[in-house]
């Protein structure tokens, strides 16, 4: 897998790498933080539309459970202590709060179909949805948007707040392998190996979202080549990358925010 971003670095330097873990209470944590850590940048980014939207991560020890917000709580007010633990049965095994019956449609069916993926990630963003209307995948405009290259797909079915766990199969169907799906009339999902990659494909591919809306409305976008785009791809948008580009979000989100470790 390539490095995320070549660097001219010391000879003693070692880039970061997504770490592993031997204890699953310590890997349990890690994706808590990450994800108490995600929903205050999505608040940060303004991702936040009343009580929509969520991000869930699946629990180590426990792959038929995943770690979701509780419902009615604003992402700048969630903390590790608050997040709450459901299995694909929809029942809550850890937390004293209410889960979004649309979360628990969408993810428990993404989590179930991409054993691969730890995280994913939904939210009602104002460009991702603008551009979710439109009906059509993102174009290759810049090299950012290439992470998406090839890499994301398209849902057309949309029939109300997905609340139908066929609709949800629908949803991580259309998914398949890719790293995120356009909803359209709703919004953008992604997923990754790690919460922290899902979470930088959402804020990265809501960006991709504005810029072509920019770009269209400003003129005809001049497209990038095939061959480059997909050369772009594998360079900006493996998983390293995608962990990579998250890590000094947690890093800022933490200083700014220490209480969301609590």
């Amino acid at each position: 897998m390539a490095d995320p971003t070549p660097v001219i670095a010391p000879k003693s330097f070692e880039m970061p790498k997504i770490p592993s873990f031997e204890d699953p209470v310590q890997e349990r944590a890690y994706r808590k933080q990450r994800l108490a850590a995600a929903f205050r940048l999505f608040s940060k980014f303004g991702f936040d539309e009343g009580v929509a939207g969520h991000i869930t991560a699946r629990d180590p020890e426990r792959p038929d459970c995943f770690w979701v917000n509780p419902f009615g709580m604003h992402f700048s007010h969630i903390r590790v202590s608050d997040l709450i633990l459901v299995n694909h049965k929809g029942e809550v095994i850890e937390g004293n709060m209410p889960v979004n019956a649309a979360a628990f449609a969408i993810h428990s069916q993404v989590h179930a179909a991409r054993p691969d993926c730890v995280a994913a990630a939904h939210a009602h963003s104002l460009y991702g949805k603008t551009w979710a209307s439109l009906g059509k995948l993102l174009d290759p405009l810049t090299q950012d948007s290439c992470a998406f290259y090839q890499d994301h797909a398209l849902f057309d079915d949309f029939t109300g707040v997905v609340l139908d766990l066929e609709e949800g199969k629908r949803i991580a169907s259309a998914l398949g392998n890719t790293k995120a799906v356009i909803l359209q009339n709703h919004g953008l999902l992604t997923v990754g190996g790690t919460v922290d990659e899902a979470a930088w494909w959402f804020i990265t591919m809501e960006r991709t979202c504005q810029s072509q809306l920019l770009a269209e409305a400003a003129g005809t976008p001049i497209k990038i080549s095939h061959e480059n785009a997909l050369l772009t791809q594998q360079q900006v948008g493996n998983r390293l990358a995608g962990w990579f580009q998250f890590q000094p979000l947690y890093a800022r989100i933490v200083r700014e925010q220490p209480d969301l470790l609590d």
